[in-house]
């Protein structure tokens, strides 16, 4: 061995009372692992993005000839879409009589994307024009079955209502609660091949020439699952294939071997769009985050009806917030809206920032939800750190969808930084900021300064009654969910994910506004209002006195000299030191002074002597001095003529006072 590296025998022993020990060498690192530049992936085309962004926001926008500019609001979300992409692009369809794609055993050449392909484009497009085509023969079975058991299918289906003479049959393989089969369909110019399926309870796996097709019923079986447990498609895909082996069903090909996962891909196309379409026809289920499919979102969606209402989509959203058509309410008195704000966890850690963005740009969620914990509005975080700015975006959305004497109560962790920040500077309009006001969430309020408190705490303004502002963080509960299958998922699959989730939640939230009203009505104001009516009948001073005293104290306590004991007690201090240390000098001075006169001394020496303490007479006088300068006998007349010791002493009691009122 290499003397450069000593081997385990031939170290030094130490000894630590629990043996013998040996110290393991100490490994040089390598240069080339530090010294390397190593290229960051997909840096050069994010940078090139944010420029065309950045010039696309400073260049003027150019109105074509003979169009004008909508008056809709679009969402803070920074990439909204009109409709999700794929969660992954479509390869070959699967078919029974292909022998490379059942065996399983095929190598197929995956490539991970980060932004739509061409492919996925015009998959999306072709899903988007199915979709409006089978919204007619989807709402016609709904209605059809509800309340009613499922029907056995046989072979063939049609839904031609013409007696087409040209019809085609296609051998589709569907898939059931309990079994799968390949069922004839048939498709003519009066009734597609997607709507005859849909017609008959059957969702199509492909928007064109599809050769699969699940039940509509095992879809939204597997949905009502999703908004539980949200398990992945492919937990779905292989239980089904698990339970069709045991119930005697099994996918075999020409060779009579089974097949390996042969309802994955189907299924998650199946899924997703199945998910679209119920969230598209008006009756079905009229709650979405995103407006209905169209060119550009109508105007009564998405804003004002008149001045005296809220956008439509608010009201679709809470109507016990927004259903209201009387605003107005003084911020004195509570406002008219009372709505909380948070980011996520992880967002808000501006000190851990991702080791990788290359494949997810976002790195958490601002989230903007009502007095019922019903959510609104989200917008994604795409830098560290909770900032400002995507508050200031989810307020100024709000504020465009309610009348404009409507008044907000925006409860929020740091609330009082940011009404400081929107006080300090012109970012929203003057008429925002006269109806706007800023609560901390309850559960923070305690952790911010007892003047804070006063202004900012929700249990301390009038008006605010229960709203605590903690409905964020159930909220985030809620989405904990997702975490595990977010990790794998492409940023439009996670999008569409919290779309979905967030749609889930705030549907069922909403039809429990009665059960959480009478709830609130029972635990909240009568019961507490019942202890609450108890301790003021058992104090012994009557309401008034109660409410006059507070008012003196909250004046007191929020005044500018309040604050000065603070700033006073700082400067106290360094004097104090300074005379501490003055006394000290003084007592070492008469101490050598007393030595050298009992002995024989010459006259410098004595000379010396009395330039020190001509010296240290000077530093006391300009010590004195600096006292004098504090003003403290002009801000309180009360310490005139105090010594600078007992001042202090004040001060000392009056921070202990203050810590036993609080």
């Amino acid at each position: 061995m290499s003397a450069g590296h000593p081997s385990r025998s031939s170290l030094p022993i130490t000894t630590k009372g629990m043996g013998r020990h040996f110290c393991s060498p100490r490994k040089p690192r390598n240069k080339k692992k530090t010294s390397t530049t190593v290229p960051i992936r997909m840096h050069a085309f994010k940078r090139q993005r944010l420029l065309d962004e950045l010039a696309d926001l400073l260049s003027p926008p150019s109105p074509e000839p003979g169009s004008h500019i909508g008056s809709a609001t679009t969402s803070p979300t920074h990439h909204f879409a009109e409709l999700p992409e794929p969660i992954e692009p479509e390869e070959e369809l699967f078919t029974l009589d292909s022998e490379e794609a059942l065996s399983g055993n095929a190598t197929v050449e995956q490539t991970c994307t980060t932004h739509p392909t061409e492919k996925s484009i015009s998959l999306c497009a072709s899903w988007k024009a199915v979709i409006r085509t089978i919204i007619d023969p989807f709402v016609k079975y709904t209605t059809a079955m509800l309340g009613k058991p499922l029907p056995i299918l046989g072979s063939p289906l049609s839904s031609c209502t013409a007696l087409c003479q040209e019809q085609k049959v296609s051998n589709i393989l569907c898939l059931f609660l309990d079994r799968f089969t390949s069922i004839d369909v048939l498709s003519c110019h009066c009734s597609t091949l997607p709507q005859t399926l849909v017609s008959h309870g059957l969702f199509p796996t492909a928007p064109s020439q599809p050769r699969m097709a699940v039940c509509m019923e095992l879809l939204s079986f597997y949905r009502a699952l999703f908004e539980r447990s949200c398990d992945a498609i492919n937990a779905l895909a292989a239980a089904l294939n698990t339970y069709y082996n045991r119930r005697g069903f099994r996918m075999t090909n020409q060779k009579g071997t089974t097949v390996k996962e042969p309802f994955r891909r189907s299924l998650s196309q199946a899924a997703q769009w199945y998910a679209v379409l119920q969230a598209e026809p008006p009756g079905i289920e009229s709650y979405s985050l995103h407006p209905p499919m169209s060119c550009s979102p109508p105007s009564t969606l998405w804003g004002p009806i008149s001045q005296d209402s809220c956008a439509e989509i608010l009201i679709q959203r809470c109507p016990a917030c927004f259903g209201g058509i009387s605003f107005g309410t003084s911020l004195d008195k509570g406002g008219d809206v009372h709505v909380a704000m948070d980011a996520s966890y992880k967002a808000a850690d501006g000190q851990k920032q991702k080791a990788s963005t290359d494949g997810f740009d976002d790195t958490g969620l601002m989230a903007l939800i009502c007095r019922h914990d019903i959510p609104l509005f989200f917008a994604n975080i795409d830098t560290p750190g909770e900032q400002q700015k995507y508050g200031v975006a989810l307020i100024q959305h709000l504020f465009s969808l309610l009348p404009p004497q409507a008044s907000v109560v925006v409860l929020y962790d740091v609330g009082c930084v940011l009404s400081r920040s929107l006080s300090r500077f012109d970012i929203l309009d003057q008429a925002v900021m006269s109806r706007l006001h800023f609560a901390t969430t309850a559960m923070h309020a305690y952790g911010h300064e007892w003047a804070c408190q006063l202004v900012y705490n929700p249990c301390l303004i009038s008006g605010l009654g229960l709203s605590d502002g903690e409905g964020m963080e159930r909220l985030w509960s809620r989405f904990i969910k997702l975490i595990s299958i977010e990790r794998v998922s492409s940023h439009q699959c996670c999008v569409w994910l919290l779309d979905r989730h967030t749609t889930a939640i705030g549907y069922e939230m909403r039809m429990e506004l009665g059960d959480w009203i009478r709830r609130c009505l029972k635990k909240g104001v009568c019961e507490q209002g019942s202890a609450a009516q108890e301790v003021l009948d058992n104090c012994g001073v009557s309401i008034t006195e109660l409410r006059k005293q507070w008012a003196s104290q909250r004046a007191v306590q929020l005044s500018i000299r309040a604050y000065a004991p603070a700033k006073l007690k700082k400067e106290l201090d360094t004097v104090l030191a300074l005379q501490a240390d003055l006394d000290t000098t003084t007592k070492v001075v008469q101490v050598t002074r007393a030595t050298i006169e009992r002995g024989n001394v010459t006259p410098g020496i004595l000379d010396a002597l009395a330039s020190v303490e001509r010296s240290h007479t000077r530093l006391v006088v300009k010590a004195e001095a600096l006292y004098s300068s504090l003003n403290v006998h002009e801000q309180f007349l009360q310490l005139t003529n105090v010594s600078l010791d007992f001042v202090r002493t004040l001060l000392m009691a009056r921070d202990l006072k203050i810590n036993i009122r609080k």
